[in-house]
C-alpha cells in the first residue's frame, strides 16, 4: 500500500518545505475548517472517531498493517510493542469514553455545538458554549506516537483545523491516522496538515506561529521556552515539558501470587514503549519488611525482564544510546564490587535490559530503554523525601498497595504533587479522560462564552 500525497509529510524527501508552503497550508486549513468542520456536530465527530478506532483495532486494517510493517524502522519500536501500544490507545476511543471526556472537561456533551446549561448553571439563569481555536498548531514529540494521536483527536473534538509539526522522521503514525480519516471523511481530513522538520527552524516556524490561534508543544523545557519566546502575544500556548515517573510497592504485596502479579505489572510498565515517554518508571521503590526484600524483588524483576526479552525483544538502539547504557552499567558494576548495598543485573551480550538495586532511596534518573532502579524505602514518606529533587516534575506514580492503604497513599502522593496515581501495570495506558500533567486536556484548548439570562 502506497500513501497518496495528501499532506506535506507525504511529499518525497527531496521536495523542499518552504515558508510559502507553510503559509498557504495554514490559509487552506482555515478555509476548510469553515467549510467542513466548524458546523459539524459533536455526535457526528464522535461516530467518526469511534469508527476509526474500530478500524485500527482490526488486524486486517490496511493502515494498521502498514504501521506494523513500516513502524519498526520508522520508530525504533518492535511490531509487538507498536501493536500493544496502538491497541491500548484505540480501545479508549469508544463513544462512551469520548462523551465522558466532554462531560468531564466541559460539563455537557453538547458544549461545543450550542449554548447549554449544566443543572447548577440553570439554577442561576446561566448557560455557556465552548469554542476551540480556529487553527491549532501542534508541535509533537518524536519518542512515543500515542500522545500525538491523542492531540489530533482532541483537536478534532474542538472543531479546530490542525497543523501537526512532527520531529524529523517521526510522522509515519500521525500520517497513517490522518490517511485513515481521509478514506472515510475526506472533508474532515482536509482540516489536517502534517509536516516534519527539525525543531527550531525559524524560517518555517515563524509563518506557522503567526497563523496560529493556539500552539501546543511537547518537549524539553528548553524547547518550550524557545517556542514561547517566538509566539505572537495573542497566541495561546500550552506546553508539556519534561516529566518523570516512578513506582511504589508496599510490603503487603511482596508475597505469593501478589508478588508474581506485581513483578509482571512492573515488567509491563518497563517494556511498554521500551520505557520511553513521561509515564515510564525510572525508579521502583519497594517497601522493606515484606516477605520479599527489595534486593530480592530486584533479582526477580531481572528474571522477568530476561523472559520478556525472549518473548518481546526491545530491539536495537542507536550506537550513542547503547554506549550510554554501557557506561552507566560500568559505573554501577564498579560500585557493586565495593558495596554490598548496590547490585547489578543486566542482559548478556546486549543492552536490552538492566536492573540496578540500591539500598539508598535517593531518586536516580534512568537512561531508559528498559534500564530501571530498584530502591529500598521503609515507607512512602521516606521515598518522597528521596525524590524531592524531582518534585513538581513527576507525571505518574504506579502504586501497588493493599486495599486498606491505597486511598491514604494516593492522598499522600497527591499532596506531594504527583499528577496521576494508577496501578503499575497501567502506567503507560492512561484513560482517555486523564488530566495530562494535572491539567484538563480538552478544556485547556477551549475558550468560553457565558450567557447570563434574565431572571
Amino acid at each position: 500500500m502506497e500513501l497518496p500525497n495528501y499532506f506535506i509529510a507525504d511529499l518525497p524527501p527531496e521536495a523542499p518545505v518552504t515558508p510559502l508552503l507553510v503559509r498557504e497550508a495554514c490559509e487552506t486549513l482555515r478555509r476548510n475548517r469553515q467549510a467542513y468542520l466548524a458546523a459539524r456536530s459533536t455526535p457526528r465527530l464522535i461516530r467518526v472517531l469511534a469508527g476509526l478506532a474500530e478500524d485500527w483495532l482490526n488486524p486486517a486494517s490496511p493502515h494498521r498493517r502498514l504501521a506494523l510493517e513500516r513502524g519498526p524502522q520508522a520508530t525504533g519500536f518492535s511490531a509487538n510493542t507498536l501493536a500493544r501500544g496502538l491497541d491500548a490507545f484505540f480501545r479508549q476511543l469508544s463513544p462512551e469514553n469520548l462523551r465522558a471526556l466532554l462531560v468531564q472537561d466541559l460539563g455537557h456533551a453538547q458544549r461545543l455545538d450550542e449554548i447549554v446549561p449544566t443543572p447548577v448553571e440553570l439554577e442561576g439563569g446561566r448557560a455557556a458554549i465552548a469554542r476551540g481555536p480556529e487553527l491549532l498548531v501542534q508541535i509533537a514529540a518524536g519518542n512515543v506516537p500515542n500522545p500525538t494521536l491523542m492531540s489530533m483527536v482532541l483537536g478534532l473534538l474542538t472543531h479546530s483545523a490542525q497543523f501537526i509539526k512532527c520531529a524529523r522522521g517521526a510522522s509515519l503514525l500521525p500520517r497513517l491516522f490522518a490517511h485513515s480519516l481521509y478514506e472515510v471523511e475526506p472533508k474532515l481530513a482536509a482540516c489536517l496538515e502534517i509536516a516534519e522538520w527539525a525543531g527550531g527552524d525559524t524560517a518555517l516556524e515563524t509563518p506557522l506561529f503567526e497563523a496560529a490561534d493556539c500552539v501546543t508543544a511537547t518537549g524539553s523545557d528548553e524547547t518550550l521556552a524557545s517556542i514561547l519566546q517566538r509566539l505572537p502575544a495573542r497566541v495561546r500556548f500550552l506546553g508539556y515539558g519534561h516529566r518523570l515517573s516512578f513506582a511504589y510497592i508496599t510490603r503487603e504485596l511482596l508475597a505469593g501470587s501478589s508478588a508474581s502479579r506485581v513483578l509482571s505489572d512492573t515488567a509491563d510498565a518497563l517494556c511498554a514503549w521500551n520505557q520511553l515517554g513521561c509515564l515510564s518508571p525510572h525508579v521502583v521503590y519497594v517497601e522493606t519488611g515484606g516477605a520479599l526484600m527489595p534486593e530480592e524483588f530486584a533479582a526477580a524483576l531481572a528474571g522477568e525482564l530476561a523472559n520478556r526479552e525472549q518473548e518481546d525483544p526491545r530491539g536495537p538502539v542507536p550506537a550513542e544510546i547503547a554506549a550510554g547504557i554501557a557506561a552507566r552499567r560500568d559505573f554501577y558494576e564498579v560500585r557493586a564490587a565495593y558495596s554490598a548495598e548496590t547490585r547489578l543485573w543486566a542482559s548478556k551480550g546486549s543492552t536490552a535490559w538492566t536492573v540496578v538495586y540500591e539500598a539508598d532511596p535517593l531518586f536516580a534518573v534512568s537512561c531508559l530503554h528498559r534500564f530501571v532502579f530498584v530502591k529500598a524505602a521503609p515507607d512512602l514518606a521516606a521515598a518522597l523525601r528521596a525524590a524531592d529533587a524531582v518534585r513538581g516534575k513527576v507525571s505518574t506514580v504506579g502504586l501497588a498497595s493493599a486495599e486498606d492503604r491505597a486511598a491514604s497513599l494516593a492522598l499522600e502522593l497527591a499532596r506531594w504533587g504527583a499528577g496521576r496515581v494508577c496501578p503499575i501495570g497501567r502506567m503507560q495506558e492512561p484513560p482517555l479522560a486523564w488530566r495530562h500533567d494535572g491539567r484538563p486536556a480538552l478544556a485547556d484548548l477551549i475558550a468560553w462564552t457565558d450567557w447570563e439570562q434574565s431572571v
